[in-house]
Parts: C-alpha cells; sequence; structure tokens
C-alpha cells in the first residue's frame, strides 16, 4: 500500500478509537479526522464533496434533512402525542408488550420506508410513551435502531446498500421481496426473543403509571387537526414516492425535500419552527465520517481488504458466500455500508460471472452481511447514529459502548442465523 493509504488508515482508525472511547465529541472527531484526510491529500476536494462512491453522501444528508423538517411540523399537531398513548393503552402499560408492538411497526415501516426516516417517526413516540410510563427509554431506542436496520433488508427500498446492489445485478423489488424477507420474518421473531433477555432489567411495570395512561384520552392530544391532515397527506405521498422508486425514479432525497418544502408551504408553521427539530450534529457527523472513509476507498484500502477475501475462496461457492457474509457484517459494522457496498459490488459482481454454479447466492449475502452487520456498533448504519443523536438532544444519552455491547450479540445471532439461510436455500 502507499503512504497515503497507511496514513489514512491510521487517521481512521485513530478517530474509530476517539468515537469509541468518547474521549472527544463525536462531531468534532469527525470533522477533525476529515480535515486531516484532506491535508494528508489521501482524499480530494473534489473526490470528498462531489464523488459518488468515495464523497460525502448527499442523499443521505438531505433525506435527513427533509424528513426531519417533516417530523418537526407533525410534532406540533400532537399526533406524536396521540401515538404514545395509543401504544401504551393498547400494551395496558407493560413494558414489555410495548417494546413488542413498537418493533413490530418499527420493522414493517423500514420495509417500505428507509431506516432513518422510520426512526425519525418512531423516535418521537418512544420518548413520550416512555416518560408516560416512567420507562428508561434507552433500551427502546437501541431496539428500533436495530430492528429498523433488520426490516429494512427484506426489501429493495428499505436500505440504501439494497439500491446500489439491486442497480449492479439488475435486481428488482420483488426479486428482495422473495428472497430475503422470509428470513428477515424469522430475524425479526428473534430479535424480539433476544429483547426480553438483554433488556430484561428495564422492564419494570408500574400500575399506578399504567391506570394514568388508561385514563387518558388520546384524541385530546391532537392541537390541530387541520395541521394533522395536511401533514398526514404530505407524508403519505412521500412514501408513496418512496416505494415507487423503481418506477418514479426519484431519489429518496429528492423526495424527503419536496414533501418538506410543500409541507412548509401549505400549513401555517413558520421556517423556523419547521427547522428547529433538525439535527444538524448528525448531519454534520455524517458528512465528516463520509469524508474519512472516502478517504480509504480512494487509497484503496478497503478495496484492498475485500480483494483479498475473494481472492482467499475463488472457485469455491459455498466457502466464498459464507466469507463475503461475514466480511461484510464485520466491515459495515465499522464503516458506513452504503461506501462499502458501492466498492464491494463491483468485486462481487466479478465473482458472480467467474464462480461455478449458480451465483447470484452472493448478493444476497452481501445485502444480508451490509444489513445485519451495521448493528453490531453505533456507527455501522445510519440508523444507529440518528438515534444517538435524538438520545443526547432529549438528554437521554446513549454512549458508543451501550449500544454496542447489544449490537456486537444481534449481529452474531442474525448473521449466524442466515448462514443455514443461505446453504439450505441455495447451496445444496
Amino acid at each position: 500500500m502507499t503512504w497515503t493509504a497507511w496514513a489514512s488508515t491510521v487517521v481512521f482508525v485513530g478517530a474509530y478509537v476517539l468515537i469509541a472511547t468518547e474521549k472527544i465529541h463525536r462531531v468534532k472527531t469527525a470533522l477533525g479526522g476529515a480535515a486531516i484526510m484532506l491535508l494528508l491529500h489521501a482524499t480530494t476536494s473534489r473526490s470528498a464533496f462531489f464523488s459518488e462512491h468515495s464523497g460525502v453522501d448527499w442523499n443521505v444528508v438531505f433525506l435527513l434533512l427533509g424528513m426531519m423538517v417533516i417530523v418537526g411540523v407533525l410534532r406540533q399537531t400532537g399526533v406524536f402525542e396521540y401515538l404514545a398513548i395509543w401504544a401504551a393503552k393498547r400494551a395496558r402499560g407493560r413494558p414489555f408488550r410495548l417494546m413488542v408492538l413498537l418493533l413490530i411497526i418499527t420493522a414493517g415501516a423500514s420495509a417500505l420506508l428507509d431506516n432513518v426516516t422510520t426512526v425519525l417517526l418512531i423516535a418521537p413516540v418512544t420518548f413520550l410513551v416512555c416518560e408516560r410510563l416512567g420507562l428508561p427509554v434507552a433500551p427502546f431506542l437501541i431496539a428500533e435502531a436495530m430492528v429498523s436496520n433488520i426490516g429494512g433488508t427484506a426489501t429493495l427500498v428499505g436500505d440504501p446498500p439494497n439500491i446500489i446492489i439491486a442497480s449492479r445485478a439488475g435486481l428488482t423489488f420483488n426479486d428482495f421481496l422473495i428472497h430475503l424477507a422470509p428470513l428477515v420474518v424469522v430475524l425479526v421473531v428473534v430479535f424480539v426473543g433476544l429483547c426480553r433477555v438483554m433488556f430484561r432489567k428495564s422492564f419494570v411495570y408500574d400500575p399506578e403509571r399504567a391506570a394514568e395512561i388508561m385514563r387518558l384520552d388520546e384524541k385530546a392530544a391532537i392541537r390541530d387537526r387541520r395541521m394533522l391532515a395536511q401533514s398526514i397527506a404530505v407524508l403519505c405521498v412521500v412514501v408513496a414516492a418512496f416505494v415507487l422508486h423503481p418506477v418514479l425514479h426519484y431519489e429518496p432525497s429528492v423526495v424527503a425535500l419536496l414533501g418538506a418544502g410543500l409541507l412548509v408551504l401549505v400549513t401555517r408553521v413558520t421556517t423556523e419552527d419547521a427547522i428547529r427539530e433538525v439535527e444538524w450534529p448528525t448531519l454534520v457527523f455524517f458528512a465528516g465520517l463520509f469524508v474519512m472513509v472516502g478517504a480509504l476507498v480512494e487509497t484503496g484500502v478497503i478495496e484492498r481488504i475485500s480483494s483479498a477475501a475473494a481472492e482467499v475462496t475463488t472457485g469455491r461457492l459455498g466457502l466464498t458466500t459464507m466469507v463475503l457474509l461475514w466480511a461484510s457484517a464485520a466491515l459495515s459494522g465499522i464503516v458506513d455500508n452504503i461506501p462499502y457496498v458501492a466498492t464491494m459490488s463491483p468485486i462481487v459482481s466479478d465473482l458472480v460471472h467467474n464462480t461455478p454454479g449458480d451465483a447470484t447466492v452472493l448478493w444476497w449475502a452481501l445485502a444480508l452481511g451490509a444489513g445485519l452487520g451495521g448493528n453490531a456498533t453505533a456507527v455501522g448504519a445510519s440508523a444507529n447514529v440518528v438515534i444517538l443523536g435524538l438520545a443526547e438532544r432529549n438528554n437521554a444519552r446513549i454512549s458508543f459502548w451501550e449500544f454496542t455491547k447489544y449490537g456486537l450479540v444481534v449481529a452474531a445471532i442474525t448473521v449466524a442465523i442466515a448462514m443455514p439461510y443461505l446453504w439450505v436455500r441455495y447451496l445444496i
């Protein structure tokens, strides 16, 4: 490797250690790491800001921005209070029942929306219902981020890496649904069981608070019915456009920005109120992280690691599938899975064409490894980073290791379950 490749690796590892140990705030670390990468010429301004494969993924940044504005307007209608009371009453104040309900909603929504949009919509409800029932919010938020990553793996539109894979492999929405959705249903059930064990100390039932919740009228929480109707109408259009992405060919970021602009235009909300809910530190953190990972792409570090793994297994489809699955999971836990999949997809394409047998299983191994491996650490997936930002803003800070100690267990178990699924369905 060149000296810039070694230098960028050292900078990235150093930044990752600082993020993990939280010695320096993650936003400062990401910006500092990005600045050093540019100073070292490990990447250039053109690559960092304009490259589709190694620069800031503006589609992710502007998708977040647009959905944060929409959520900011929705918050003012009282709909999140309504949903919080409704969910708590359906669960009869029982914490584990409540978590199961929220996880099922999150997993289902993540299959139709992207996982980041889903957690942006479900998190405000979670904060409110946990406050009402006197429950610690961190376990619920961590579980929702993880199940959104699992649920998003089921469809083409559920996770951005799936769109990259579909484009490279010529796969359709129905292909993902047929090949990955059955496994994802099993994984969601297993994950709910894991939550019962991992967060068991948090499921403390308070009869008095539960009784108070049961006496509340959720309809009284709605403060502006006209704005709510307008917001729901715009949100439905946005969701429909997300689902119809293969037909309309509008990027989710464009859809989110158009929806946010339309919502601000048709409602009485002021621009200041609309952007007040935007998590600017989270957006800046993403930008810095993308630049650092992009430097690893530019200097060939990620491609070298991926190619080495591919060379070891050439010609042996079963071994190649398993190595690709676990290597993708491991790397997606460290770097964002979007640039990883963008870098790895040409290599997988070559493997598919050069490996004897029906090697399309390699695409599903890549999708599962990248999607499920993102749960391993607090920075492994976009949804995880967003949840950490929302928690910090609402004075319920979740540390890197608090998330990661659960994420490593979940990632390992879900990827392990994916192994026999791939082997039995495609390799025997």
